[in-house]
């Protein structure tokens, strides 16, 4: 997929544009090198599974628990959470508003701390 050099992305833009064609509720909205940003906004249940990049999540609204290798910690809209590459992670008892901006980056495998 070919992006546009977009270099402002709009929350309501980035809603319209889930659910997708195939009903998944993220979807990737700009790329640049090893950066990607998705929208994701999980309903009921976060299925998620590990990834293969380092992630930062940015809440823009809905609150609940993250879930982070066996820890659980409170997020509300504002809060940013970053999961390492490979890390077990997703969203537990949120709110049915739930929307977060996905930001990943670097190499596969992840940059482990460097």
């Amino acid at each position: 997929m070919e992006y546009p050099a977009l270099r402002n992305l709009k929350i309501a833009d980035a809603l319209n544009a889930i659910p997708s064609p195939e009903g998944n509720m993220w979807a990737t909205l700009f790329q640049y090198g090893t950066l990607q940003v998705e929208i994701y906004a999980p309903r009921g249940v976060d299925n998620q599974q590990p990834h293969t990049r380092d992630e930062l999540y940015v809440v823009v609204s809905g609150s609940g628990w993250f879930f982070n290798e066996g820890k659980r910690v409170p997020f509300a809209p504002g809060d940013v959470l970053f999961a390492a590459a490979g890390e077990v992670h997703r969203f537990e008892d949120f709110t049915s508003d739930l929307a977060v901006w996905v930001v990943f980056y670097g190499p596969e495998g992840g940059e482990r701390g460097k």
